[in-house]
């Protein structure tokens, strides 16, 4: 690998005199894709899309371009990675057998940045750091990007132009963004999240809950036998459950031991989200201080973007501030549905990938999953005793697919949605007492919950009602005894 030549500077090339000038193109380019990303993230799963096919990071050979003599010379080039995520220079002029060495440097001070032409990449380079890399002799034109989730599709790309030559079709092969992962047949999950919730302890006031979230990168089982590298908060297939009552304080501590940026959002408390809110870049910390003064299950979320990426990755929960008048049950469980989005078929922890971001943009989960992991409540049943009454927390945290929460042989006779019962133990706003309810419907962030007691013993499924989705993993059963 040639030596960087002395005076290259931010955005520039050295090329035998070949040079690039950064332009507001590239800029605008990095606008209009994520304004399509916003745009198209609400897309229905099943939904025609005219969105290009998602790059395949798992190896395999160069695209096919025409093949040229190696000229024996080096171009060799600066890029910076920007806080606004792009690349300055958008552009990269190589004449035709010459071998590109490119010295990364990362600008952004919130984020790790890498960088993939054909099928070389660099490590994750962290803020103010920097790493140069051979990306060998260049016979074609291509793109160059951010294999980050969500960074490529928020338009942090770069056009390597190869003077002389065909373009090529990119440095991956490309599969359909419509690819579902297959099951793995007889698999198990490893470990199930608790779904059970213990009551409140009585209190004689509001209560201050202090709580740490580290954010780390691990892998873990998505579904029975499948895995993914998860952007978590306190290395869970989701966020921990919190629970409080109006008039409670939360301090919560976020640690980013994370490679890239990340923050948080609760939907539980009300302020300005200027500082609280902001990116933390990692190894640094914030503390958010918020007072709950309604009721609900809320949201809480990593609101760096892109959002949906982030929250797909795993980073979500839920944060249950119970009504005053809450009527007691025998039993509590809590349901968040969430979808998660496959770069790889992952047989195992050292397999696995990061997410799909375009899959998410084209709204086409792999699976589609109760508490982080498709099935697993099949697996691990919730309990219940014939005449309990059974409530179930139930928030959709998205990013882009529906709830309709529905228990098949169970009838629910209270539901209570975005701070309001619609039924209770029966009763309506109409005056009816023998009222009844098949389903909670709830849009992406929306949450309530269910009561119902199951008649007879047997096994229960609790479902998605968009069918589709409960075959995808929103499933699962309540085993009911005498």
């Amino acid at each position: 690998m040639s030596e960087n030549k002395p005076g290259v500077m931010r955005g520039q090339q050295s090329n035998s005199g070949v040079s690039s000038v950064w332009s507001a193109g590239g800029l605008i380019a990095a606008v209009v894709a994520l304004l399509l990303a916003v745009s198209f993230g609400v897309a229905l799963p099943g939904s025609d899309s005219s969105l290009p096919a998602n790059p395949n990071f798992g190896g395999g050979p160069a695209a096919a371009g025409a093949a040229v003599e190696p000229t024996g010379e080096t171009t060799e080039v600066t890029v910076v990675a920007t806080a606004d995520m792009t690349y300055e220079p958008a552009v990269i002029d190589v004449p035709a057998g010459n071998e590109l060495v490119v010295t990364l440097v990362n600008e952004d001070d919130k984020n790790g940045h890498d960088l993939v032409i054909g099928d070389v990449q660099s490590s994750r380079v962290q803020p103010g750091q920097s790493e140069t890399i051979n990306f060998g002799t260049q016979s074609y034109s291509q793109e160059g990007y951010c294999s980050v989730a969500g960074h490529r599709q928020m338009g942090m790309t770069l056009d390597v132009v190869v003077d002389g030559s065909e373009a090529g079709t990119g440095g991956h092969d490309s599969h359909a963004a419509t690819q579902t992962i297959p099951d793995v047949d007889g698999a198990e999950i490893g470990e199930v999240y608790p779904a059970a919730l213990e009551p409140l302890p009585e209190s004689d006031g509001p209560v201050t809950h202090e709580v740490t979230f580290t954010v780390t990168e691990v892998p873990l089982e998505v579904a029975p036998g499948l895995w993914q590298t998860r952007w978590t908060f306190n290395g869970g297939s989701m966020g921990p459950v919190l629970r409080g009552r109006v008039g409670d304080t939360f301090e919560i501590t976020l640690v980013n031991d994370g490679t890239i940026g990340h923050s948080i959002d609760f939907h539980a408390g009300a302020l300005a989200p200027d500082e609280p809110m902001r990116t933390i870049a990692p190894g640094e910390e914030l503390v958010y201080r918020y007072t709950a003064t309604r009721s609900g299950i809320w949201m809480y979320h990593c609101s760096t973007a892109p959002m949906s990426t982030h929250i797909s990755a795993g980073m979500h929960g839920a944060v249950i501030i119970e009504p005053d008048d809450l009527d007691p049950v025998d039993r509590e469980y809590v349901v968040v549905q969430s979808e998660v989005y496959l770069a790889n078929e992952a047989h195992s922890a050292e397999e696995a990938e990061e997410l799909d971001a375009d899959k998410i943009v084209a709204g086409n989960p792999d699976r589609v999953v109760f508490n982080g992991v498709a099935n697993q409540y099949d697996q691990e049943r919730f309990e219940a005793r014939v005449g309990e009454r059974v409530r179930f927390w139930v928030l959709d945290a998205g990013p882009n697919v529906p709830l309709a929460f529905h228990i098949v042989g169970g009838q629910f006779d209270t539901t209570w949605s975005e701070g309001t019962y619609l039924i209770r133990q029966g009763a309506s706003w109409t005056g009816a007492t023998d009222g009844g309810s098949q389903v909670l419907s709830l849009l992406p962030a929306e949450g309530g919950f269910v009561e119902l007691e199951f008649p007879e013993a047997g096994n229960y499924a609790v479902v998605n009602h968009i069918m589709s989705e409960a075959e995808r993993g929103a499933h699962g059963f309540v085993h009911v005894t005498e």
